[in-house]
């Protein structure tokens, strides 16, 4: 970073300079597609509710929706990329959900740990972080953005680079590199890091990456750290045909399985899809190629795991 600005690691896929975004383009083929939400996608909130107090003393994983998930080990519970905003973008700008959060931000339960990725709209809200219930939570996120979470009363905010480690009662995280970029402005692109988080307890290893796309990266990173028993990774929003034919920060399905089998991971959990339309697809596509492909990556149809909106599973069942 002898810039200023952050860069992918190396061996990652470069951007074609003859392929350009269109905002234009983007929202007139975005107004085409269909939304057409299947009726098990979502569990209802009040089921959600009483699940989570059902296994409140259980480890477990809930997707909450999009890139937000609770992960409860032992007695911390972790949040990641918290998003519980009506709209992806600044004010009432940008992409809005069609899938609201499976539980409001006030029924949390007691959150020790925040885990963000990166700065994207969909991933650092604002408006969550600014009105969390929670402002003694820990809080891990990349270089240069702990000052959104040190203006809005966090106690203890800690940023971190590709490879910093920190030890939390029986938890260590790793930050490591994902294939990404980082923009909220028209004056910051690459300002800040981006990054997944690599998570140890009891012997259990968890791979956190979103968003990332595919790279080189992944197959040292297995080699280092795997071999991973779950390894959380999007699915979704990787298509921009006309104008590209899909994105190199935003892993397809099979591009996930493929990072999946680099890491050595036992199972790999699909996210970032079904929730906010961010690209030009059938937003309910990606867990189809996700199943349908996960034996050609060495993985059985059940190890490609997908989740409701709304769904808890204990971490025990996750692993048989």
């Amino acid at each position: 970073m002898d810039d200023g600005t952050f860069r992918n690691p190396e061996g990652s896929p470069e951007p074609d300079p003859n392929k350009k975004f269109s905002f234009y383009t983007f929202n007139k083929e975005k107004r085409k597609i269909e939304i057409d939400i299947p009726s098990n996608h979502v569990i209802k909130k009040e089921d959600v509710l009483k699940k989570l107090k059902k296994i409140a003393n259980d480890d477990y994983i809930t997707w909450i929706g999009h890139a937000t998930f609770l992960i409860k080990l032992g007695n911390t519970i972790i949040i990641t990329d918290p998003y519980f905003s009506e709209n992806a973008g600044p004010f009432t700008f940008g992409p809005k959900r069609y899938i609201n959060p499976s539980i409001e931000l006030n029924d949390l339960p007691k959150i020790n740990l925040l885990l963000l990725t990166h700065n994207h709209y969909d991933h650092l809200d604002y408006k969550t972080i600014k009105d969390f219930p929670y402002k003694n939570a820990r809080v891990l996120a990349p270089l240069k953005l702990g000052k959104y979470f040190n203006s809005n009363g966090f106690d203890d905010v800690n940023e971190m680079d590709w490879y910093d480690e920190i030890k939390i009662d029986d938890i260590t995280i790793t930050f490591l590199p994902a294939v990404h970029w980082s923009k909220r402005t028209l004056f910051d692109k690459n300002k800040t890091l981006w990054g997944s988080f690599f998570i140890e307890y009891k012997g259990i290893k968890l791979f956190f990456s979103c968003d990332t796309g595919y790279g080189n990266i992944f197959r040292k990173l297995g080699e280092q750290f795997g071999p991973m028993d779950i390894t959380f990774i999007n699915i979704g929003a990787y298509n921009f045909r006309p104008m590209f034919e899909k994105s190199i920060y935003h892993a397809t399905p099979e591009e996930a399985l493929r990072i999946g089998q680099d890491l050595n991971s036992r199972k790999v959990l699909g996210m970032h899809w079904g929730t906010v339309l961010l690209s030009l697809g059938d937003p309910f596509e990606p867990p189809i190629r996700f199943k349908k492909a996960a034996k050609e990556y060495g993985f059985a149809e059940n190890d490609a795991i997908i989740f409701k909106i709304g769904e808890s599973r204990s971490l025990k069942d996750l692993l048989k």
